[in-house]
């Protein structure tokens, strides 16, 4: 008896807090957030040690490197 009115004012809550939902702009961006998370911007936040490409150490070319296992052993 009383379950059918405390329906109607649950679907009531719904639209009102959807529509306030709507107006204060929470469906605007909804791609935004999940492309913002894929850009590189903590590199501050890693520690040194643990970085892979560590500032003013520039990549050394194949040519230069060590390439003794290349060369003939020589006599």
């Amino acid at each position: 008896m009383f379950l059918v009115p405390l329906m109607l004012m649950l679907v009531v809550v719904g639209i009102a807090l959807f529509s306030w939902a709507v107006k204060n702009g929470q469906y605007d961006d909804l791609e935004g957030p999940a492309h913002r998370i894929l850009y590189d911007d903590d590199i501050d936040m890693i520690p040194e040690e643990a970085r892979q490409d560590k500032p003013g150490q520039a990549e050394t070319p194949a040519s230069e490197q060590d390439d003794t296992e290349n060369k003939p052993d020589q006599p």
